[in-house]
């Protein structure tokens, strides 16, 4: 079947969804590690789940399927220099780590000290799709703090939208 909708225009038109930028990361036997995803979103509350999804050519997707467990960390505004470390403008994971703050969860994984909400996931199933892998964890705890402003991505950028811009339906 030939393709309808080719790789680069799909890759212009996903720039053009607005999305939050997160940090994964995993601590486990296998190691530690992170890096920096906007594709992340809920499943579903019954249990509660999570999706992420990671390049299938990192050097560490071994080291997250291995450890069975990871740790989303939606970042705020303040957070752009570390969004880049993560992103691979830092290649070595200590000084990653050593760029900010952090807490161990229950599972072990190590979650931004001041993110706007961590989830704690134990990986419940992990499917390869084309070139990612797409991670579903079913979340074990959540920590979250009440103000900041979400670090967003849209058209290749980082953007900042104020916390309060109303609500819908009036």
């Amino acid at each position: 079947m030939e393709e309808a909708v080719s790789k680069t225009e799909f890759r212009n038109a996903m720039a053009r969804v607005c999305a939050p930028v997160n940090v994964i990361t995993t601590n486990g036997p296998a190691g530690r590690g992170g890096f920096t995803a906007t594709a992340m979103c809920s499943v579903t509350d019954e249990p509660p789940t999570l999706l992420v999804c990671m390049n299938s050519r990192s050097a560490q997707t071994a080291l997250f399927l291995e450890n069975h467990r990871f740790c989303v960390n939606v970042l705020s505004h303040d957070h752009r220099e570390l969004a880049g470390k993560f992103a691979g403008a830092t290649a070595d994971m200590e000084a990653r780590y050593a760029a900010a703050d952090w807490v161990t969860m229950p599972s072990g994984t190590d979650a931004l000290a001041d993110a706007i909400v961590s989830f704690d996931c134990e990986l419940s199933e992990s499917r390869l799709v084309g070139t990612h892998h797409i991670f579903i964890g079913r979340i074990a705890g959540i920590r979250s703090r009440p103000d900041g402003n979400a670090l967003l991505y849209f058209d290749r950028n980082y953007v900042h939208v104020p916390t309060q811009l109303g609500s819908f339906g009036g």
